[in-house]
């Protein structure tokens, strides 16, 4: 199939107007278009073509958690645009949250997921979010590299609270082992967090929330994570995370290593009510996901699809913001074959409308229906 558009995105270049040949679930051939290449199978018209999107920190959508259904959470987010997802879980007793990774297990290898993300239980009480603190404990390196490796290979990244007891031990036991060590939910002080990304750390969770501010004279985990050529920096663009204007700043400072995400919950691209995070009960209302009676944010009922149109609307521009939800999570998470458009990538494919909205999506060559 020789597809044709406007523009398209490659993940390392804007071609306009640019081609892209499917071969069963592959990409074998991207280019310059032009008439001298015979008729198309398809042209899109005055569209961007993208890699499909890649979502490193995801809890659900569709109304479950990915722990709960990872089916429905993974197809709901790809009918949205995102073909390439990480599964993230929440704090837990460390039984329940094996019991989770291995029920996760079948969906990595299957594909429907491309890997786990273990969001707690080694985070801070100060700044644990929508993570019980009950359940919350120090790092110890042996038991981290326990629940690692009884997960088989299928876990990608760990957020850690790097300032925590062990917390620089687990960061090495997770970079011996590839696995992406973040810094989030973390009151570390600034050398602290260099301290950890010389043991190997490589990611910032959520950028600015759930982490000590930035102060004058306490510049705390910000100015290091985004400082440092060898982390890439979450972000959650919804418009309730982070100001606007903050948004626009990060990525004119860090083009090339801020990595949208979702954050999403089980109420991404589903209804208003109540839900469940882990053991907490979430209230959902108009799109805000909050603690049940509190006014702490609990992750997200963002798409990514919203998240790149929010942030070409608040002033990233348009290709940059594209590439942060394709190539650098992809990078991020060393993921192979996908967020970018190149010879031997799967066919995952992204249709933008001149407001950066997803009108069409296609998964492993084959066309979803369109929104």
């Amino acid at each position: 199939m020789l597809v044709t558009a406007a523009r398209v995105h490659t993940g390392h270049e804007l071609l306009s107007p640019g081609f892209v040949v499917v071969e069963g679930d592959r990409i074998v051939e991207v280019g310059v278009w032009s008439e001298s290449r015979g008729a198309a199978d398809l042209h899109l018209g005055d569209v961007t073509l993208a890699p499909g999107y890649v979502d490193v920190h995801n809890h659900g959508g569709g109304g479950a958690s990915f722990t709960s259904d990872a089916e429905l959470a993974a197809a709901t987010h790809r009918s949205y645009g995102t073909t390439t997802v990480i599964a993230s879980t929440v704090t837990q007793e460390l039984g329940t949250l094996g019991h989770q990774v291995a029920g996760l297990r079948p969906y990595v290898e299957d594909g429907t997921v491309a890997g786990i993300h273990l969001e707690g239980p080694w985070l801070s009480e100060l700044y644990h979010g929508a993570h019980p603190v009950p359940l919350l404990r120090d790092p110890d390196p042996e038991e981290v590299a326990g629940v690692v490796d009884a997960a088989g290979g299928t876990v990608r990244q760990v957020t850690l609270a790097v300032e925590r007891p062990g917390g620089i031990g687990a960061v090495r036991v997770l970079a011996e082992r590839g696995i992406v060590a973040a810094v989030g939910h973390s009151d570390a002080t600034h050398p602290r967090v260099l301290e950890a990304i010389e043991a190997g750390a490589t990611g910032a969770t959520h950028l600015f929330n759930a982490m000590r501010p930035l102060r004058h004279r306490d510049p705390g985990p910000v100015v290091a994570l985004m400082a440092d050529e060898r982390v890439w920096c979450e972000i959650v663009v919804d418009g309730v995370h982070i100001d606007p204007a903050l948004v626009a700043y990060a990525f004119s400072v860090n083009p090339d290593r801020m990595v949208l995400i979702t954050d999403a919950m089980a109420a991404a691209g589903a209804a208003d009510g109540d839900y469940d995070l882990g053991d907490l009960s979430v209230e959902v209302r108009d799109g805000v996901a909050r603690v049940a009676g509190t006014t702490t944010i609990a992750g997200s009922t963002l798409t990514m699809s919203a998240a790149v149109r929010n942030a070409v609307s608040y002033g990233v521009d348009p290709f940059v913001a594209v590439r942060a939800a394709t190539l650098l999570p992809a990078r991020y998470m060393g993921l192979e074959g996908c967020g970018e458009l190149v010879p031997g990538a799967v066919a995952n494919l992204v249709v933008l409308d001149d407001a950066y909205d997803v009108a069409r999506v296609m998964w492993k060559g084959d066309w979803l229906t369109e929104r």
